[in-house]
C-alpha cells in the first residue's frame, strides 16, 4: 500500500506552521543565514537525517540509491520591514520574508521528515537542498560550485504565491519561459563636484544621470519588441548629501527582464551604449557594472507534465497551465544543468487579506499550504522514483 503524503502532511501541518513561523521572525538576508542553517540541520538531524553544509548552505540526503532527485527550497528573506501585522513578524524592522522563502524550508522539512519514515520503501535517492540568497542570485550558484548536483539526474521546486486565489492551485509552464531574465545593473556617473552656487564650474552627475535615466526608459518605448516581454526598472538612484553642493558622483541601480534570448542581449548592450554614451554627450563619464546576469528560467517539457500527473493523484489540488512571470529566479542556474521543474503554490486569501503581492510589506500568505507543499514535494519525489527504477 502506497505511502499517504498528504494524510500525513495534514497530521504535521502545525509542526510545518512552526518550521515557517521561526524561520519568519528570525528573517536573515543574502548568503549569511546562520539561524535558518543551523535550524534547519538541527530539525534534519531530528528527523533522522545526516545534515552537511554544502558552501553557505544546507544539504542532505536518503533514499535506497539509484536515481537521484533534488528537492530546493531557499530560505533567505528580504532587506526590508514587514507590516503584515502578524504576531510573528520579524521584529528587526531590517528583514522580512515578503517572498515566502520561509514557507520553501517549512515545507521542505517536512517532506524530508516524511520521506524518511518512508525510505525504505523509495525506490532511489532524494537529495534535498536548502540555500540562502536567492534573492541575490547567489545561493544556487555557491552550492552549485561545492557540488550539490553531483550524482542529481532531476530537480523540482515550489514557490507560494500569494494573492487573491483560491488554495489548491499549483500552477507550472511546460517547455515555455516559466520565468523571467534578469539582469541586474549599477551605473556609477562620474562627474566634478562643485558649489551649487557655481553649477557652470561643474560637470553636474545627477543632471547625467537624470539624462541616462530616461534614456534607459527610451529603450523599452522604442527598441524592445513589444511583443515580447521586457521589463527595465530602475530602483534606487543616489547622489549627493547636501542641497547646496553638485556631487561628484551619482548612482542609479536596476534591472533588466526579459522572457527572450535577443531581446536580452539587445537590453543590455544597449543599456551600456545608452548610459556611456549621455555620460559622454554631458561631459562626465560612466562606469556600468553588471550585478546579477541570470537567464530566462525553462522548465523540462516531459518532466513538468510527468510532475503535473503526479501532483493530480493528490485530491483537492487544480493544474493552472501556462503560468510565465515577469520576476526572476536562479533556480534557472539549476534547470540549465540537470532536468527541472518548477512550480507555484497558491497562498493567497479571497478577502482583504490577498490584496498585497509579494515583496511588499503588508504581504500577508495563507498558512494552509503547510499541509499541500509538503505532500506535494514528498509524493512528487516518491512517484518519479518509482517510475524511474520501472516499478510502475
Amino acid at each position: 500500500m502506497r505511502f499517504n503524503y498528504q494524510k500525513r502532511a495534514r497530521e504535521l501541518r502545525e509542526e510545518t506552521v512552526a518550521h515557517r513561523r521561526y524561520l519568519h521572525t528570525n528573517a536573515e538576508v543574502g548568503l549569511e543565514t546562520p539561524k535558518a542553517v543551523a535550524y534547519v540541520m538541527e530539525k534534519l538531524t531530528e528527523y533522522g537525517l545526516k545534515p552537511e553544509k554544502c558552501g553557505h548552505g544546507v544539504t542532505a540526503s536518503l533514499g535506497t540509491g539509484g536515481r537521484t532527485l533534488l528537492l530546493r527550497a531557499d530560505m533567505d528573506a528580504l532587506p526590508m520591514g514587514e507590516e503584515s501585522g502578524e504576531p510573528f513578524a520579524c521584529p528587526t524592522g531590517a528583514e522580512a520574508h515578503t517572498c515566502g522563502h520561509d514557507f520553501h524550508a517549512a515545507m521542505l522539512l517536512t517532506a524530508a521528515k516524511m520521506l524518511k519514515e518512508n525510505e525504505t520503501a523509495l525506490k532511489g535517492t532524494v537529495r534535498f537542498m536548502f540555500q540562502p540568497a536567492e534573492e541575490i542570485f547567489e545561493g544556487a550558484k555557491d552550492m552549485i560550485a561545492q557540488g550539490i548536483l553531483e550524482g542529481v539526474d532531476a530537480a523540482l521546486a515550489f514557490h507560494v504565491a500569494p494573492g487573491k486565489m483560491p488554495m489548491g492551485l499549483f500552477m507550472y509552464n511546460s517547455g515555455g519561459v516559466m520565468m523571467s531574465s534578469v539582469d541586474g545593473f549599477k551605473i556609477t556617473v562620474h562627474g566634478r563636484g562643485a558649489h551649487g552656487a557655481y553649477p557652470h564650474s561643474a560637470v553636474d552627475p545627477v543632471n547625467i544621470a537624470v539624462h541616462i535615466y530616461l534614456a534607459l526608459e527610451a529603450l523599452i518605448a522604442r527598441e524592445a519588441d513589444p511583443g515580447k516581454n521586457c521589463v527595465l526598472t530602475v530602483g534606487n538612484f543616489s547622489a549627493g548629501s547636501a542641497a547646496n553642493i553638485i556631487p561628484d558622483t551619482a548612482v542609479l541601480q536596476g534591472t533588466i527582464r526579459t522572457n527572450d534570448k535577443a531581446c536580452r542581449e539587445l537590453l543590455v548592450r544597449r543599456m551600456k551604449e545608452a548610459a556611456e554614451g549621455t555620460a559622454q554627450v554631458y561631459g562626465g563619464t560612466a562606469a556600468v557594472e553588471m550585478l546579477s546576469e541570470v537567464p530566462p528560467l525553462i522548465c523540462d517539457k516531459a518532466l513538468t507534465e510527468r510532475m503535473v500527473t503526479y501532483l493530480q493523484e493528490i485530491p483537492g489540488l487544480t493544474p493552472c497551465p501556462g503560468i510565465s512571470a515577469s520576476a526572476s529566479e536562479d533556480f534557472t542556474v539549476i534547470a540549465e544543468r540537470v532536468p527541472s521543474v518548477f512550480m507555484y503554490l497558491s497562498a493567497g486569501f479571497l478577502d482583504e487579506r490577498g490584496e498585497a503581492p509579494a515583496h511588499n510589506p503588508k504581504v500577508r500568505f495563507n498558512e494552509d499550504v503547510c499541509a499541500i507543499g509538503p505532500a506535494g514535494l514528498a509524493h512528487c519525489a516518491a512517484r518519479w522514483l518509482e517510475e524511474e527504477a520501472g516499478a510502475v
